[in-house]
């Protein structure tokens, strides 16, 4: 891992231990699990917010007070909103992806469950999550917490992340591996 990623890491996970082990003592682990699907949203759906918090040209004042405003309109719990004015004050935004996946996998450890990150190259049925997630469960034993998103460049397929393990059978890896089998021939 690369220096300023293993930093990275290591301010994500201080601050997402930080914020369950508040959440947990105060009984709002829902609440908080809650908000970091809304800021996961924000963050996947607006280009401006991920600006925003990777951008040296805003200053402390100015990250702070759109933050501010951006956890009063999405009704974010008191411990999330007071942790992320904090990093904006600490100029430490730029690790809120982290800190929200890092805490993602802090309260579905506590709870015996295993998150999966799943990405599709078409948005899965209900059933089809269902059936995924008790493969899954049954390869980790543990119950399995699916995370899905789309990424329409994989053709068709699926990639699964389940821990350390990636399982890839997109075609777009399939096509890939044609390509190299090819260049090797010719």
């Amino acid at each position: 891992m690369s220096e300023p990623a293993s930093i990275s890491t290591g301010i994500a996970g201080r601050y997402a231990q930080a914020v369950f082990d508040l959440a947990r003592d105060e009984g709002m682990l829902p609440a908080v699990e809650a908000d970091l699907g809304a800021l996961e949203g924000a963050l996947r759906d607006s280009a401006d917010l991920r600006a925003l918090i990777s951008s040296p040209i805003y200053s402390r004042e100015e990250q702070g007070s759109a933050i501010g405003a951006l956890a009063q309109a999405m009704n974010l719990s008191p411990v999330m909103r007071n942790v992320i004015g904090l990093m904006a004050q600490k100029r430490r935004l730029f690790v809120l992806p982290q800190l929200l996946q890092t805490l993602r996998d802090r309260i579905s450890e506590a709870r015996g469950e295993v998150s999966a990150e799943v990405v599709s190259a078409q948005a899965l049925t209900a059933e089809q999550q269902a059936r995924l997630a008790d493969t899954l469960s049954a390869q980790a034993g543990k119950a399995v917490r699916l995370q899905t998103r789309v990424d329409p460049s994989l053709i068709g397929g699926l990639v699964v992340r389940l821990g350390s393990r990636m399982i890839d059978t997109s075609i777009r890896a399939k096509l890939g591996q044609l390509q190299n089998m090819m260049k090797e021939v010719g």
